[in-house]
């Protein structure tokens, strides 16, 4: 029986894409699944990161992994469970970053208005949107090992089936740079698919299930759930990359304002988390999915 926490542990560690933690946190997924009797391809791929964040590389590079059991008469599974396995750090939080960008739309908004007031909202703002640096600094704990645990804690409640494969795809935190490989070079694999994305599964807050394009998966996801359905929210996840390809695709997110206030901050390591979340939303996907 695995123990959850100790693998937790394991992957709950700063893994930037290119450093050793990163190469050494997929080595562990692939271990991982292969014990699960999945068979797990690598999809190398290079892309540019987003131009908001600084202090990045021209192109990054990077390793999905695609994991799948015995191939389906369709040749590929009818759901497929995602998340990303990389992480990053950054000098200030996801709920400052918010207040920065925010700010900065304002401030934007406010110049046909008041010129005074909002030259400050836009200093304000781009003193904020400043420090959108990337750094190795995170263990990553929430954002997003937790979804790494939930996936392997929802196989484990599922018979042994090739309808429901794994990808963890990687450079998420360079600004969906695998999922975009992924939907250009592997589009045949999503088509007639239900992608289920899960990012940050905190153990407070609420459930979100953010419907990128909704589908009877996703629906009955969130119900089971009890998760606010969402079809736009000021994130970038994944599932926005993947969407376009899928034949139906959502994210599930757990947490609230605190949740934010740790992302890519050196405060998101393990010991914060219990795994409850994780958990329960494991619990919700298994149900959904043995009914399919």
């Amino acid at each position: 029986m695995t123990d959850y926490a100790e693998l937790f542990r394991e992957l709950a560690l700063p893994r930037l894409v290119g450093t050793a933690n990163h190469q050494k946190v997929r080595e562990i997924l692939k271990r991982e699944l292969a014990a699960r009797g999945f068979a797990v391809e690598e999809h190398a791929f290079a892309g540019r990161p987003a131009r908001a964040l600084r202090g990045t590389p021209r192109e990054v590079h990077g390793v999905n992994l695609i994991a799948h059991r015995a191939v389906r008469p369709s040749g590929h599974p009818a759901v497929w469970l995602v998340a990303h396995y990389d992480s990053k750090g950054q000098p200030i939080s996801m709920a400052l970053r918010l207040i920065g960008f925010g700010l900065l739309a304002v401030g934007v908004l406010a110049l046909v208005v008041a010129l005074i007031p909002a030259l400050v909202l836009l200093a304000v703002a781009l003193i904020i949107v400043s420090q959108n640096r990337v750094t190795d600094n995170s263990p990553g704990a929430l954002d997003n090992a937790t979804a790494l645990i939930a996936i392997f804690m929802t196989l484990d409640q599922l018979p042994r089936s090739p309808s429901v494969g794994v990808i963890f795809p990687d450079a998420e935190e360079y600004g969906l740079v695998g999922a975009r490989a992924l939907a250009a070079d592997h589009a045949a694999r999503f088509n007639d698919a239900a992608v289920i994305n899960l990012d940050s599964l905190d153990d407070g807050g609420r459930v979100t299930a953010f419907l990128h394009r909704a589908g009877a998966v996703g629906i009955g996801v969130a119900q089971a759930l009890g998760a606010r359905r969402w079809r736009w929210l000021p994130v970038i996840v994944d599932g926005i990359a993947l969407a376009p390809v899928t034949r139906e695709c959502v994210t599930i997110m757990k947490g609230n304002w605190r949740t934010m206030r740790v992302v890519h901050r050196p405060e998101d390591d393990a010991a914060r988390v219990r795994l409850d979340g994780a958990a329960a939303v494991a619990a919700g996907l298994a149900r959904v999915l043995r009914a399919e």
